[in-house]
């Protein structure tokens, strides 16, 4: 049978539906209403860097511009309606989760405990019962609080003393919760003080870990609309590729999944899997929102640098950790989405001492006019987004509008 083919405009329709990018940008943002739109998306990833607002925030702001910090804030330390985790980097997740990150806790706690014997400091492992103790003692600390007497490092992005080292393994591997952050330290407490002992049972069975590579598959599906294993593995990032492709292989077996063909922007053809219902999918007769708005370089919808790239051909690349010579664009740069096209980038940042967000450069995307009307629209989007930033005004820098690269 010829499978069903996904025109690149009805893909882009699905997949925005499903990153809620596709309705306008409005609606509760605390709360019940903000818990509803994390659990829709799956997780929110945490980022410290703070040039316009940290990554987090404008993730929920661009769908909930009603949005404020504080929200997400009693959601996770107040509420106890989120936990802190790993996907593919750190994240926010529904609380109503926890139980399907037992497979991630118990294989970081291997695989964690080689790598890092490796790559860290030495002595780490001798510092668990320390640090564990010294929490149960004194309550839920930072970093900062254990260690004593323990040289501090350079200054390195992993180079951490070893009592740091202990507290992120049993983290990542369970003895440990975030239980919120101080500025964007985090702060540990004991999992027994926090979490219900029900959620946190080991998995002993085949059938328990099949349980949750069935839930991460499935959800991950659900989230991204249609999908290779690949995608499907990387979505949560804790089953294998090859764990992916088994279940993929088993549930098209049993008619829940079909192999369908994706039209990319560039009209090549790709093959992918989705649900057998995905030809009478809602949002395929829903044309998304034509309201501009701009994304945090972290957006879920653009997480998969080339899902994005082949959906939208919207070619991205975060150059924090690029040399300033050698960026072409500069240290963090937000990608601008209109409708469904992604039609520039700009970089900007906000003087806070000087009460200013400044747009140094806007690159529009190729075959992209950038008229009267769309720059009328980019300031109304700023206008709403000095708000979330802490300033009052906007500057645009001498010769910030530039040629498409």
């Amino acid at each position: 049978m010829t499978p069903f083919t996904l025109t690149n405009a009805q893909a882009r329709r699905v997949f925005l539906d499903r990153h809620a990018l596709s309705e306008p940008p409005q609606g509760a943002a605390k709360g019940a209403d903000l818990l509803e739109l994390i659990t829709r998306l799956g997780f929110v990833q945490l980022d410290s860097i703070n040039t316009v607002a940290r990554a987090h925030d404008l993730i929920l702001f661009s769908r909930r511009p009603r949005y404020r910090p504080k929200a997400l804030k009693n959601l996770y330390e107040r509420d106890r309606a989120l936990f802190e985790h790993w996907t593919h980097d750190a994240a926010v997740i529904p609380m109503g989760f926890y139980q399907w990150w037992q497979l991630r806790r118990q294989r970081d706690a291997e695989k964690l405990r080689k790598h890092w014997s490796d790559g860290r400091r030495e002595g780490f492992e001798a510092q668990f019962q320390t640090v564990l103790n010294q929490i149960r003692d004194e309550g839920p600390l930072c970093s900062s609080d254990v260690g004593q007497g323990e040289k501090r490092g350079s200054g390195g992005w992993w180079d951490w003393h070893p009592s740091k080292t202990a507290l992120e393994y049993l983290w990542r591997s369970g003895a440990l919760c975030v239980v919120g952050r101080d500025g964007f330290r985090k702060r540990y407490d004991l999992t027994e003080r926090v979490i219900d002992n029900a959620l946190c049972q080991p998995l002993q069975s085949d059938d328990q870990i099949a349980a949750t590579i069935d839930w991460c598959c499935s959800e991950a599906l659900a989230r991204l609309g249609f999908a290779t294993p690949t995608e499907i593995a990387n979505f949560w990032d804790h089953i294998s590729i090859a764990e992916a492709k088994s279940w993929c292989a088993a549930e098209k077996a049993q008619g829940r999944l079909q192999a369908i063909c994706l039209t990319c922007a560039d009209g090549a053809q790709r093959m992918s899997f989705a649900r057998p219902d995905i030809a009478q999918d809602p949002a395929l007769d829903i044309p998304p929102t034509t309201r501009l708005r701009i994304l945090s370089p972290f957006d879920p919808a653009l997480r998969d640098r080339d899902r994005a790239e082949r959906l939208f051909g919207f070619t991205y690349r975060i150059e924090v950790f690029v040399p300033e010579a050698k960026r072409r664009y500069g240290y963090y740069v937000f990608p601008i989405m209109e409708g469904d096209r992604l039609v520039g980038r700009v970089d900007m940042k906000a003087f806070r001492d000087q009460d200013t967000l400044r747009v140094r450069a806007l690159w529009p995307e190729r075959k992209t006019r950038w008229g009267k009307g769309r720059q009328a629209a980019f300031e109304t989007e700023l206008s709403r987004i000095i708000r979330l930033a802490g300033v009052s005004h906007i500057a645009f820098e001498d010769g910030w509008l530039r040629d498409p690269q």
